[in-house]
């Protein structure tokens, strides 16, 4: 999801702001609102922002109405309610491309709303005309991969040009892989390249970055591992390179959509989605990962739970498992803990794959249904050790924190 963005134009001084917002001015009481969440000139003060939004929004104030949906959509800040969010983007969807593709957001991912993929991908276009670049990304991945709509690789082609031309980072992002699977090398390079330049990027990224960033990180990601995916002969313990189908997720659907990804690569056709319909949980929410054990063996895959300890030795095995796995040729799954004020309730969970690793740099490569197809980012050892680590990943884990990954089950 994305938070609402500001206006073109604010007041520069904070209490001419804070005056006209006093007033009565819709505009400038969004505004304030804007600089209290952000801290832009003034001591940051989400409660206060929120009074402000919620005053601009109750003047019809689409930009605020969507900014006080993404309150409650993300819930850190109020009791979480997808059924309020959802009301706020429908009513400024017509007006705020924003609120349109959060709109889309909600529809896709069953947030406050049945799930409608198609009228998801609707409103996503609807975004992308006016102007909203990351809506044309999703919309093309989602047409791309087929994900709760038919696969359209034209329309996906069509909305990632959209996407470029608005100079989004994850459309950038796609539109460089679809170039690169055609064998246009070239011109891979120069998208990601441009990719990369749209945010500060590092050796390495992390998981937890902002879509913007991971975006740019995973231009210069792809940049560095062209050789790998030509074709580059895997080295065991060196180095090792899987290329595995990315699944685009929808809201909260990060165990479904790995796992999809997981399974394709064993010659599954399923959809993220779809594999989430396996489980008894609720399209839109965490999924138990002994439902989704549970799942694989429906459609066929013979899959294992393993479990290592959150320390350093524990670490020290669950790197060896996974370099044992990729140097055979086997993806794992694995899942993630982010702790930190940002997230509701203090920390958020997610599931991904491990498809690659070089030993020289100690770097592993993952593969993220978070992040713009082909989901492809590397992470450096400490990193995956700090991030890989969950006590919630299932009921019966009973809250006992462990390094759990999914790995294909050889006789």
């Amino acid at each position: 999801m994305s938070t609402t963005l500001a206006p073109a134009s604010e007041p520069t001084s904070l209490e001419s702001l804070l005056g006209s917002a006093k007033k009565g001015d819709a505009d400038a009481q969004l505004a304030l609102a804007i600089r209290l969440r952000d801290g832009k000139g003034v001591d940051k003060d989400e409660k206060q922002a929120l009074h402000w939004a919620r005053q601009a929004a109750d003047q019809g104030n689409p930009d605020a109405m969507d900014y006080v949906g993404f309150v409650y959509l993300r819930g850190s800040l109020v009791q979480r309610q997808p059924s309020i969010a959802f009301g706020y983007f429908k009513a400024a969807a017509d007006q705020s491309a924003q609120a349109a593709f959060n709109l889309g957001q909600c529809y896709f991912g069953a947030q406050g709303v049945e799930q409608d993929c198609a009228t998801g991908l609707m409103w996503w276009e609807k975004a992308a005309e006016r102007g909203h670049g990351r809506a044309a990304a999703c919309a093309a991945m989602a047409s791309f991969s087929g994900e709760g709509v038919p696969r359209d690789e034209a329309k996906a082609r069509k909305l990632a040009e959209r996407a470029v031309e608005l100079n989004d980072p994850s459309g950038l992002v796609f539109f460089g892989e679809l170039r690169f699977r055609d064998g246009d090398i070239d011109a891979a390079k120069d998208l990601w390249t441009r990719a990369a330049a749209l945010a500060e990027t590092g050796a390495t990224g992390h998981p937890a970055q902002p879509s913007a960033s991971a975006s740019a990180q995973q231009g210069a990601d792809l940049l560095r591992l062209i050789p790998y995916r030509q074709g580059k002969r895997n080295e065991p313990g060196k180095a090792a390179f899987i290329e595995i189908p990315h699944v685009h997720q929808g809201y909260n659907n990060c165990g479904s959509s790995a796992c999809a990804a997981f399974a394709r690569f064993q010659g599954s056709d399923i959809s993220g989605w779809d594999f989430k319909k396996l489980c008894p949980s609720p399209l839109g929410t965490g999924t138990d990962w002994w439902h989704l054990l549970e799942a694989s063996s429906k459609i066929g895959q013979k899959w294992k739970l393993v479990t290592y300890t959150p320390d350093d030795a524990g670490f020290e095995e669950a790197t060896a498992m996974l370099r044992r796995e990729l140097d055979a040729g086997r993806p794992v799954v694995v899942d993630f803990k982010y702790i930190g004020p940002q997230y509701p309730g203090g920390f958020a969970g997610h599931t991904l794959g491990v498809c690659g690793y070089l030993a020289e740099e100690d770097l592993y490569i993952l593969c993220n249904p978070a992040v713009a197809s082909p989901g492809i980012q590397l992470i450096t050892s400490a990193d995956l050790k700090d991030f890989w680590r969950s006590d919630y990943y299932g009921a019966k884990a009973n809250a006992i924190l462990s390094r759990p990954a999914f790995v294909i089950d050889v006789p």
